[in-house]
C-alpha cells in the first residue's frame, strides 16, 4: 500500500503420508507459513485477502489439503482460520524448548552407545520405521540432504548394540536386526537462515535475564541453567525425525538429546545465546518426559486442516475425527 510492504504470506507444497487418504495413503498438502501484516494495517482484509490468493495457487496445483500451525493462544489467527476460511481444528503437538548452557555439558551413561550415520542409512531407516507415520514427506532424502540438517544420529544400550546396517550395504537393516531397545533423530541448524530476538517485555523480566547471565559469566563454575538473552538475536537448532523402540527407548531418547545438547553448546557460532526445539505429537507426547525442555519456555502448539476437494470431504472428515496418530512427522523445512 502506497510502495510500502504491509503484508506476506509463504506456502509450500508436497507430499506426506496421510494413511486415510485413498488410493495409496498419500496426499499433496500445501502448507500456510509466515502470515503476517503490518500492526497499522490490520482489519482491512490484507490477511484474508493473502491467504486468499495463496489456496488459489495451492488449488491451481491439485492440492488435496491446506494446514496450517499457529500458537494455541493465538486467537485472532485461530479466528481468521477456522471462521472464515473453513480450516478445522486437528492436531495439537508440543513445542519443547531448551536454552543450551556454554559451561556445562551432560554427562551421558557409559552404557549406551550413540552414533552418526549416513545420509543414505538414515534415509533407509526413516522409510523403514517412520514411513507410515503422518505427514512424513514423500521427499525424506531432500530434507536429509538439506546443507542445513546436521546429521542422524541413533542410540542402543551397549549390550544390544548392532550395526544399524551402518558398516553393511544400504539394505542391511532388512536382513538383519536392530535392537530391542533403540532410538534416532537428527538435528536441523534453523540459526543459519534467521535469528529471534524478543522486541518488547517487561523491564523486570529484562532485568532478571541480564542478573542471571552475569552471574552465570562471573560464576560459571556454579553450573546455573543458562536463560538465552532473548533481548539480542539468538539461534536455534530444531530436532526432528525422533523415532524409538523399546521398552526403555525414552533414557535412548534423552541421551540423544543430551548429546545433541553438548556438541550445540560447543559448536563455534557467531553468537552465543542458542537454544534447542523439538516438536512431538500423537501419543509420542510421552516423550515430553524424556526430551530436555523448559516449561516456562515450552508452548502446545495447535495444527488446523482444510480440504481443498469436494471429493476428499469424506475423507478429510475420517482425518480429523481419528484418534492421535502414535507421531507426526513435523518437517524442519516448515519450521
Amino acid at each position: 500500500m502506497e510502495n510500502e510492504l504491509v503484508g506476506f504470506i509463504q506456502g509450500s507444497i508436497k507430499v506426506v503420508t496421510l494413511k486415510c487418504h485413498p488410493p495409496k495413503g498419500v496426499a499433496k498438502v500445501g502448507y500456510v507459513l509466515g502470515l503476517r501484516v503490518a500492526p497499522q494495517t490490520r482489519r482491512k482484509g490484507i490477511g484474508s485477502s493473502l491467504i486468499q490468493r495463496l489456496e488459489e495457487w495451492f488449488h491451481s496445483n491439485d492440492v488435496d489439503y491446506a494446514y496450517m500451525a499457529t500458537e494455541k493462544e493465538n486467537h485472532a489467527s485461530i479466528s481468521l482460520f477456522i471462521n472464515k476460511f473453513g480450516y478445522t481444528k486437528f492436531r495439537t503437538p508440543a513445542i519443547l524448548v531448551n536454552p543450551v548452557n556454554n559451561h556445562h555439558s551432560f554427562r551421558i551413561s557409559s552404557n549406551i552407545d550413540i552414533a552418526k550415520i549416513k545420509i543414505d542409512k538414515a534415509e533407509f531407516l526413516y522409510r523403514r520405521f517412520m514411513g507410515t507415520t503422518e505427514f512424513f514427506p514423500s521427499d525424506i532424502e531432500n530434507v536429509l540432504r538439506n546443507k542445513l540438517s546436521l546429521g542422524t544420529w541413533v542410540a542402543s544400550f551397549k549390550g544390544e548394540n548392532v550395526s544399524f546396517g551402518i558398516n553393511g550395504p544400504v539394505n542391511g537393516p532388512i536382513n538383519g536386526q536392530v535392537p530391542q531397545n533403540w532410538a534416532m533423530l537428527s538435528v536441523w541448524k534453523s540459526g543459519d537462515i534467521f535469528k529471534l530476538s524478543i522486541g518488547r517485555a517487561p523491564n523486570s523480566c529484562l532485568f532478571f535475564t541480564k542478573s542471571w547471565s552475569l552471574v552465570d559469566k562471573i560464576f560459571p563454575c556454579f553450573g546455573l541453567s543458562t536463560i538465552p538473552d532473548f533481548f539480542n538475536p539468538f539461534g536455534f537448532y530444531f530436532i526432528y525425525g525422533v523415532y524409538h523402540e523399546g521398552q526403555f527407548s525414552g533414557k535412548l531418547v534423552r541421551a540423544l538429546c543430551q548429546f545433541v545438547h553438548n556438541m550445540v553448546s560447543k559448536s563455534r557460532d557467531e553468537n552465543c545465546n542458542k537454544i534447542i526445539v523439538a516438536e512431538v505429537g500423537g501419543k509420542d507426547e510421552e516423550l515430553n518426559h524424556h526430551i530436555p525442555h523448559w516449561k516456562l519456555f515450552s508452548c502446545p502448539d495447535l495444527w488446523c486442516i482444510k480440504a481443498l476437494k469436494d471429493e476428499g470431504k469424506n475423507t478429510f472428515h475420517e482425518l480429523v475425527t481419528n484418534t492421535q496418530p502414535r507421531s507426526i512427522f513435523v518437517d524442519p523445512r516448515e519450521v
